[in-house]
């Protein structure tokens, strides 16, 4: 293997045209988008679902959320501000760091799918900004976005993830690579979901539709992404199996515990235990038991004992988030059959 990546070409006429010559990383790609010869040929299903996904922020209606916002419970407001520029971060961060990525991806048809993930990720922070736009007055709004330069434990949190993406910027080793990588897939199938969880218990008390409904498109979204960065690790795991010794796993499974254990943290001091519905004990409950299926997705193993079941007190996140439910919506009147093909379900 390679000491240090280099930035694929753009322009590479003498690029590998077989599909058994192409590789993840360290390949010679010609850079041709051709959708009928891929070597990853569930790249198209992906590429394919996520393409049907499509939405805007403006299809749902936050008229309600208005009238709702000023009477949260202050416990509840100061969880939706900081949760709300919390995610404002991640999906900016995304937006910026993914076509980073792709510079050193060779599959053309990765490169695709990643495209197309970068745009979801921008979509997200406009829904994002969408809600404080509709909501809150100019200036407040302004405090929540950049909430995270004066919350001491939001920076932090931001710090954490930040550092891990700059390291590859220094670093461009594919151990490094695949540490970025990994962050990605730590990033989809963690972070999301104190936030997700706590808006849904939202919507079930009655509080916010809107935003539960925006939360549950951008759900849908993020797990297309986790699927997508599974099967790109499983890949690279193929192809370059040095990048998969115990040693390196060890590395792997200790960042998923430690993705767990800033989520716990962060989880619960927004969220907190004096919000309906939601406790800080069903919070690290429900994170340690994500840590476990995102670990065992890999083939690393559980990371915490007896949390490998969905949490009995939490079942009802799934409920929410699930996108293909076509039936009455939980927070309104209408059909939710709104994925355009069905999701790609999350049993990662």
């Amino acid at each position: 293997m390679i000491d240090q990546l280099k930035k694929k070409p753009l322009f590479n006429p003498n690029g590998d045209i077989e599909t058994n010559d192409r590789r993840m990383i360290g390949g010679n790609t010609t850079n041709l988008n051709d959708f009928n010869n891929m070597k990853y040929t569930w790249a198209s299903d992906w590429y394919r679902h996520a393409m049907n996904n499509f939405w805007i922020p403006e299809e749902v209606s936050l008229l309600t959320d208005v009238k709702d916002y000023t009477s949260l419970l202050p416990a509840e407001r100061n969880a939706y501000d900081r949760i709300l520029s919390f995610l404002v971060f991640l999906d900016s961060l995304q937006t910026a760091n993914l076509p980073f990525i792709a510079e050193y991806i060779t599959a053309n048809e990765i490169n695709l799918c990643l495209t197309i993930q970068a745009f979801q990720e921008a979509i997200h922070s406009q829904s994002y900004s969408y809600m404080l736009d509709t909501i809150c007055e100019p200036q407040q709004r302004n405090d929540i976005l950049y909430l995270w330069r004066n919350d001491k434990v939001l920076l932090e949190r931001n710090t954490f993830i930040g550092d891990l993406y700059n390291e590859f910027h220094v670093d461009k080793s594919p151990y490094s690579l695949m540490k970025t990588i990994m962050a990605n897939y730590i990033l989809e199938g963690i972070y999301f979901y104190s936030g997700f969880m706590f808006f849904y218990n939202l919507g079930r008390n009655g509080k916010m539709p809107g935003t539960a409904q925006t939360i549950r498109y951008i759900n849908r979204d993020e797990n297309t992404h986790l699927w997508l960065f599974r099967n790109i690790i499983n890949e690279i795991r193929k192809e370059e199996p040095e990048l998969f010794t115990e040693d390196k796993i060890a590395v792997y499974k200790e960042m998923i515990k430690e993705g767990c254990e800033q989520e716990i943290r962060w989880g619960c001091y927004a969220i907190g235990d004096e919000i309906e519905g939601l406790t800080k004990g069903m919070v690290t409950d429900y994170i340690k038991y994500l840590g476990n299926l995102r670990s065992e997705a890999l083939g690393f193993g559980p990371i915490y004992e007896d949390f490998k079941a969905e949490p009995k007190s939490m079942s009802w996140v799934s409920q929410y988030s699930n996108a293909n439910m076509i039936k009455t919506d939980f927070f309104e009147a209408r059909s939710t059959a709104y994925a355009k093909s069905s999701a790609l379900i999350d049993d990662l």
